[in-house]
């Protein structure tokens, strides 16, 4: 079968951060919005003890693609949920992906189906390695759309 998939995950006494490389687009949004948790310099590279709680759940809602997410007693407060009836949205986001927001379901080339919620990232550039989602290569190919 198919590898499985990284997920990392980085703990305080309310909630946890967990963090999917595969997903990320590298959109630098949580770094550049909360750089005393989010340092990818360091190692590791999330501190959920150098900042508040509610700081860090506002923070990973801000995550264009998902890569983070919360759990934990403390996420049921920030965690990205599509509200019941809500429509769901496209948005070009500059040089860079088709944002869909809300529920959705993707059906692949190989016939897979996957159901999304919340934020999902989807390849503009044609560079992606993981079509039809974004990968970040959007930044290395230099792509203006």
């Amino acid at each position: 079968m198919g590898e499985k998939a990284v997920v990392k995950r980085y703990r305080n006494d309310e909630i946890t951060v967990v963090w999917k490389p595969d997903v990320c687009i590298h959109s630098t949004r949580c770094f550049q919005g909360l750089p005393l948790v989010f340092d990818p310099r360091r190692r590791p590279w999330v501190d959920v003890k150098a900042a508040a709680t509610a700081e860090i759940v506002a923070q990973v809602r801000r995550c264009p693609s998902g890569a983070l997410s919360l759990e934990g007693e403390g996420a049921s407060t920030g965690a990205a949920q599509v509200p019941a009836g809500a429509r769901t949205s496209v948005e070009a986001s500059p040089n860079g992906p088709l944002l869909i927001k809300g529920a959705l379901e993707v059906k692949e080339v190989d016939g897979a189906v996957s159901h999304k919620e919340g934020v999902t990232a989807f390849c503009r550039c044609g560079s992606s390695s993981r079509k039809p989602y974004c990968d970040g290569s959007h930044a290395r190919v230099g792509f203006s759309g």
